[in-house]
Order: C-alpha cells, then structure tokens, then sequence
C-alpha cells in the first residue's frame, strides 16, 4: 500500500529550497517481519524542462539548466532523499531527432562539469544520484555514448552503465550519435541498497529488465525521454509490468516540455518537415514489486517526487509468489541460444 506522509516539519525549509506545489512524500510499506529490521530508503526522481531556447549559447543552456535542477537537488536533500535519479541527457535539449552534429558538444568526460557539479551536491546531503548524460568516451576516439553515472553518497564515482537499446521510430534518431552500450546490467551496490539503471528505450525490452533482477537490483531507474504522440499510452504500464515481473522497485522518469529547434528537420516517417520532436510528457512515477505505484508528476511542469520504500517487500514479494522458483531459465537459454543463430528455426507444430 502506498501512503502519503506529510513532512510539516520540513514544509517551510522545503518550500525556501524550492517552490514544490505539494508538499508530500509517498511510502510504500512492508509487512513487520521479525528476524529483520526495516530497511527504509528515500528515492527521488527529477522531471524539468530546458530553461533557455534551444538558438541561446550551448554552454548557456548547460548552465542554466544546472541552475535550476541544482536548486530542485536542495530540495530533495532538505526532504532527506537517498538516492535521487535525474532525467535521460538531463544537461542539455534532447536533440537527437535533428541529426545535426552540433549538439555533440554537449558530451562531457565522466569526470566532466557536470559529475564534480553534482558530487558537491551528494556529499552535502549524504545521497547517491544517477546522473545520465552524454558521455565523450576520450579513452576510445572520442566516442559518443547515452551513459548514466552512479555517484555514490561521499561524491565517489561508483561506475557507469551505457544504455543498452537504442531506439530507430520516429525522430528518434538517436544512432546518429551513439550505439548500442558494453556495459552490460551492472547493478551499483550502495550504502542505501542495490541499484541499477535501464536507460529509456530498454524499457521496452523486457529481458532487459530481468537481467537487473538477476543481477541483484533492488531499485531500478528508467530516465527517459520520451513523447506523447508515440508511447504515453505504454508509459504508465510498462514500469508497473519491470517492477511486478522482477520483484524490485522502478523510479521511471521522463522530462518534461516542447523543445522547438533552430532549423526544421525529418525522420524519414511522410511527415512535413518541422522543429519540435513533440510534447515530452512528464509524468514521473514509482512503481512496487507488490502492483502499487504513486500518482504520478505534472505533464506540464518541472517536478520531484520523493516515496518513502521499505526494501523488504522485494523479498516478501519473491516469497509469495515465487517467480524466480517457478522461472525455467534453462528453457529459455535453450531457446535463446538457438535463436540466434542464423539457421534457426521456429519452433511451429503443424
């Protein structure tokens, strides 16, 4: 069951931090247990839209949209969060849809800008942040990749993980930058438990979501940038299906806003040329592996939401409905293994 706690004692600092229009935590419970404590974590998830027009100076935007998530990081740290995800490429305009190589220059080195920026902020307030930006690879060429940086609770780098699936619908054209990532399912084990991070379009790929279970995820974080026209429909469901079928919690984000463009562009779909990839729809959210979620952020405005989990619901859930006892992995490899082959067949009876 998820519960809304009100923080009165932190609503006017809170407030001072950041104008948040509601003022609540949601929590979601577990069942007392006797031989374990609680193992209480507060998450957050950031949602926000780009604050200067896409035409300003790049390193303009970059800032000033570190200035206001910086303010909104405050406010999680005042409403004590543990471990806080930010949005997909959450330093600069989701520009891949126009393919023009300019916004290149948004990419950081993993100890870039914005990771020193942002591990100032995790040891001033104790937290882990996921921090996904666009990763310039200098060890290798220079190679572009969708990366989410893991800073642990002291500003220590705990790792990466690139994003697994990249996305070819739409204008979506995200393979003109980067491609597919080497990172595998890495889950970060923190002092807060055990996390990973499926960027995006991964969540569409459901054996993308059980390898983080199988690697021992607790959490899971979906940043994302996705729009209305194309995957609202899905957007509420699939977190749900990850967080049910796997037995761990998701934080699923999506930025917020309508980004409009210098120049128009096409993603070869019959539509007319224009300069907006459409509405990103917010509508961040928490889902339990017990079926329960939070309501979710604005579709229209920035937003953090803070919940409150007790992590032993993972394990409670496992045991009721046995879901790893009753899996048949070996039929599954069997089939995998002989899938991709190129003299595969079909397994059809006729």
């Amino acid at each position: 069951m998820v519960e809304r706690l009100l923080q009165s004692f932190l609503c006017q600092r809170w407030w001072e931090a950041w104008p948040l229009r509601q003022n609540l935590i949601y929590s979601f419970t577990a069942a007392k247990e006797e031989l374990r404590p609680p193992q209480l974590v507060r998450i957050g998830l950031i949602q926000n839209s780009i604050v200067l027009p896409t035409t300003d100076p790049l390193l303009d935007q970059k800032r000033a949209i570190m200035g206001r998530v910086g303010t909104i990081i405050d406010a999680a740290g005042v409403a004590g969060v543990n471990i806080l995800c930010l949005q997909e490429a959450w330093i600069m305009p989701f520009a891949f849809c126009t393919r023009e190589k300019s916004w290149c220059e948004f990419a950081e080195v993993i100890n870039g800008e914005s990771t020193k920026f942002l591990q100032e902020k995790a040891k001033k307030y104790n937290m882990v942040i996921i921090s996904p930006i666009l990763e310039r690879d200098e060890a290798h060429g220079s190679t572009i990749w969708n990366t989410a940086i893991v800073i642990g609770n002291n500003g220590n780098i705990l790792g990466k993980h690139r994003k697994n699936h990249i996305p070819r619908v739409g204008d979506f054209n995200e393979s003109t930058y980067y491609m597919e990532g080497n990172t595998g399912h890495p889950v970060f084990e923190t002092v807060y438990g055990k996390i990973a991070v499926n960027i995006c379009y991964g969540r569409h790929h459901p054996l993308n979501w059980q390898a983080f279970g199988l690697n021992g995820a607790e959490i899971v974080f979906n940043p994302s940038a996705t729009v209305g026209e194309l995957s609202e429909p899905m957007w509420p469901i699939e977190a749900r299906n990850a967080a049910i079928a796997n037995s761990y919690f998701v934080g699923a984000i999506n930025r917020v806003g309508t980004e409009v463009f210098p120049r128009p562009f096409t993603s070869g779909d019959g539509k007319p040329a224009h300069k907006d990839f459409g509405h990103f729809y917010g509508s961040s959210y928490i889902a339990a592996p017990d079926s329960s979620c939070t309501p979710s952020l604005s579709r229209y405005r920035d937003g953090l939401l803070v919940a409150e989990v007790d992590l032993n619901l993972c394990q409670q859930v496992k045991d009721k409905w046995a879901f790893r006892m009753t899996s048949r992995y070996e039929l599954y490899a069997e089939l995998l293994n002989k899938y991709i082959k190129h003299d595969f067949n079909p397994q059809v009876v006729t």
